[in-house]
Formats: structure tokens, C-alpha cells, sequence
């Protein structure tokens, strides 16, 4: 009785053993559907970047940048770290109203790293005292989002114009 009753707690323990072995499949940190599941994230974020910018309230917009991130402007020099990014946006909004309209076209999304690819319009309208004049752009964009303490955050924002150069003048003074 004694040996049955020893055979069957070994058993069970066995068992129990086994069974808390056992993991559960996580979920799954690529492809098409946790791709889709962070487009979703992003998108949302957009929206609120898009609002932060027009309301020139840049320390909100901040908040969704990385603090070590990169920002490409065109025709300037990258703009590093988040101390950098608000102290020239400070600037930027000191001239006049940014609108910017975001169309996240994909998203491929491993792990804590996801790839944005969109498409983006911006007007500038300036203020009185602005030196920047009137613009309006529009091209794509590619942004690299990393999920930093458990949100997902900006850490290189590279917009790219489809607007051609300003057509320049023939040098009439020019011999050859």
C-alpha cells in the first residue's frame, strides 16, 4: 500500500511537472498580421503628431520621439537627440503654422523594431515677422519606430520631397 501510494505521488508529480513545462506559443512578433497590428499603433500616434504640430505644442510632440532621435530635414543638417528636435521646432513655430497630413502607406514590424512607409502633404503659413516664405510639399517618408519601455516611439524621421528643384536661371553673365 505504502509503495502504491509512493508510486502514485511520483505520478502525479511527474505530471504536474510536465504540465508546468509546458508553454503556452507566444505571440507572434512578425509578419503580415503583427505588422498590421503595429500600423494600427502608429497611425494613432500620427494623428496625434499631425494635431501637436498644428497647435505648435512640440514638447507633446516630442513625446513620441526617442531621446537619442534623428530627424532629416531636407536641405539642413540632420537634427540629433530630442533636446535638439524641440529647441528647432520651437523655432520653426516661431514663424508661423506647420500642418502636416501623414499617410501611413505600410508598416513591417519584428520584434521592437517597425518600418514605416508613408506618404506626407506640409504647408507652411507663415506669420508676419517669418523669413520663411509661404511653402506647401508633399512626398514620402521613412520612419524607424522602436518600442522603447513599452511604447513605440520615433527614432529616424526621413521625409523625402517629390517637388523638383526651383528651376534656375541661365547665368547671362556666364562665357564659356
Amino acid at each position: 500500500m505504502k509503495h502504491q501510494f509512493v508510486t502514485s505521488i511520483s505520478a502525479l508529480l511527474t505530471i504536474v511537472f510536465a504540465a508546468s513545462c509546458e508553454q503556452s506559443d507566444p505571440e507572434p512578433m512578425s509578419g503580415e498580421e503583427y505588422s498590421a497590428q503595429i500600423q494600427k499603433i502608429i497611425e494613432e500616434k500620427n494623428e496625434k503628431i499631425q494635431g501637436f504640430y498644428a497647435s505648435g505644442m512640440i514638447d507633446s510632440a516630442a513625446v513620441h520621439f526617442a531621446d537619442d532621435c534623428i530627424q532629416f530635414m531636407p536641405n539642413q543638417p540632420a537634427v540629433v537627440g530630442i533636446e535638439n528636435y524641440k529647441a528647432a521646432w520651437k523655432q520653426n513655430i516661431l514663424f508661423g503654422k506647420w500642418q502636416f497630413d501623414l499617410n501611413t502607406q505600410e508598416v513591417k514590424a519584428s520584434g521592437d523594431l517597425a518600418t514605416e512607409y508613408g506618404k506626407y502633404t506640409m504647408t507652411f503659413t507663415p506669420n508676419e515677422s517669418s523669413p520663411i516664405p509661404p511653402m506647401e510639399d508633399k512626398g514620402n517618408y521613412l520612419v524607424l519606430w522602436e518600442k522603447l519601455d513599452g511604447d513605440w516611439k520615433i527614432v529616424w524621421d526621413a521625409p523625402v520631397t517629390e517637388l523638383p528643384l526651383p528651376a534656375q536661371t541661365p547665368d547671362s553673365t556666364r562665357v564659356e
